[in-house]
C-alpha cells in the first residue's frame, strides 16, 4: 500500500535547507569568473558623464539606478538634458521622460546646448538670424533620429505607465539610457513612503533585467539656508530611496558665489569658483583607483545654457566623445 506525504513534514525547512546547500560554494570557485570579468571590462565599450576630468571617478553601468537630486532651481534639468545629450554622442540610445516640461520646451533646450549658441541673442533676430536657426534645428533633427526620443506626457503620471514605458523603450527600441524626470510626478504624495519604495524598487528591477541605465531626478528638501551645500539625507520622501539606487548624485548650484559677485562686482574673491557642484554621495559598484564619490565643480558656459568643467571652458560640441569640436 502507498505511503502518503502529509502536512506534518515540514517541507519549507527542507526546501531552505537545501537552497543552502546548493547556494554555500567555495571562494576558489569565483576565481575564474572574477578573472573573466576584468578582462571583459577591458574590452567592452564605457560610457562617462560628459567631462573628460570625472572619466577616473565616474562611469555608467548598465543594470543601474541613478538619482539626480537637487532643489528647484539648481540645475538639475540643465545637467540631466546635457547629460542626455552626451550619452548620444557617446552612441547610446536614449529617451527623455519629464512630466514637468512639455517636450517642445526640451528640444529647445537640447537644441541650445547642441548649437552651443544662444537663439535668443539679437543676431538670431532678423530673417538671416532665423534662417541660421532653422539649419541647426534641422541638423539636430537629423543627429538624434533614431538616437534620441521623448515621451510626449506632461502632468500626472501613473507608476505602472511609466514602468510599462520604460520597459518598452528597452525592449522594443533598444534604447538603454532613460531619463524620468521627475520621482515626485509618479509618486505624487509626499508622504506615500510605501508607494516611492515601491516605484523604485520596481524600477530598480527593470533596469537589471532590461540591462538599461534608468536616470531618476529627485528634489531635496528645502534648506534652511539655501547656501547650504545638501548631503544625501536630504532628499525628499523615503529614506530607502537612496538605499535602494546605486548612485547619487546631488546638484548644488552656487548662490553664495552669486550673491557675492552681486554684491562687490570684480572685487569679489568667488569669481573664479565653480557655479555648480555635482556631489556623487554614491556609487556602488565603483572599481578604480580614485575617488568613488567625487566632488565634480562646474561652469555655466551663457551661451550654450550647459556647463563645462574648466573655468573659460569651451562650448561642448557634442557628436563626438571628447566633445571637442576639433576632433
Amino acid at each position: 500500500m502507498p505511503e502518503f506525504l502529509t502536512d506534518e513534514i515540514d517541507f519549507a525547512a527542507y526546501l531552505k535547507d537545501t537552497d543552502a546547500k546548493t547556494k554555500v560554494k567555495p571562494a576558489a570557485d569565483f576565481v575564474q569568473d572574477a578573472k573573466d570579468r576584468l578582462r571583459t571590462r577591458a574590452k567592452t565599450k564605457r560610457t562617462f558623464l560628459p567631462w573628460p576630468k570625472c572619466n577616473d571617478s565616474f562611469e555608467f553601468r548598465r543594470g543601474e539606478v541613478t538619482i539626480w537630486a537637487g532643489q528647484n532651481g539648481h540645475g538639475k534639468t540643465d545637467l540631466t538634458t546635457q547629460i542626455a545629450l552626451s550619452l548620444v554622442g557617446q552612441g547610446e540610445k536614449v529617451c527623455v521622460a519629464s512630466f514637468e516640461m512639455k517636450p517642445v520646451t526640451t528640444v529647445g533646450r537640447m537644441v541650445r546646448m547642441f548649437a552651443m549658441t544662444n537663439p535668443f541673442s539679437p543676431e538670431y533676430q532678423g530673417q538671416d538670424g532665423l534662417a541660421a536657426l532653422d539649419v541647426m534645428y534641422n541638423d539636430f533633427g537629423e543627429w538624434t533620429t533614431n538616437r534620441l526620443w521623448l515621451y510626449d506626457q506632461t502632468g500626472t503620471a501613473y507608476p505602472d505607465t511609466v514602468l510599462g514605458m520604460v520597459k518598452y523603450c528597452a525592449n522594443e527600441l533598444g534604447i538603454t539610457h532613460i531619463f524620468i524626470d521627475s520621482l515626485m510626478k509618479c509618486v505624487r504624495a509626499e508622504d506615500d513612503y510605501n508607494g516611492q519604495k515601491d516605484f523604485v524598487d520596481r524600477l530598480c528591477a527593470i533596469a537589471k533585467d532590461c540591462d538599461i541605465h534608468v536616470h531618476l531626478v529627485h528634489h531635496l528638501k528645502k534648506p534652511s539656508k539655501e547656501g547650504d551645500m545638501p548631503d544625501k539625507h536630504d532628499t525628499k520622501g523615503s529614506g530607502s530611496i537612496t538605499d535602494q539606487i546605486d548612485n547619487l548624485f546631488m546638484v548644488w548650484r552656487n548662490k553664495p558665489k552669486e550673491d557675492d559677485m552681486k554684491a562687490k562686482g570684480a572685487s569679489s574673491n568667488k569669481s573664479t569658483e565653480p557655479d555648480c557642484f555635482l556631489l556623487c554621495r554614491k556609487q556602488r559598484n565603483y572599481e578604480g583607483n580614485h575617488e568613488g564619490e567625487p566632488t565634480i565643480g562646474l561652469y555655466r558656459h551663457r551661451d550654450a545654457g550647459n556647463f563645462v568643467g574648466e573655468l573659460g571652458g569651451y562650448a561642448q560640441f557634442f557628436p563626438n566623445y571628447p566633445h571637442i569640436e576639433s576632433m
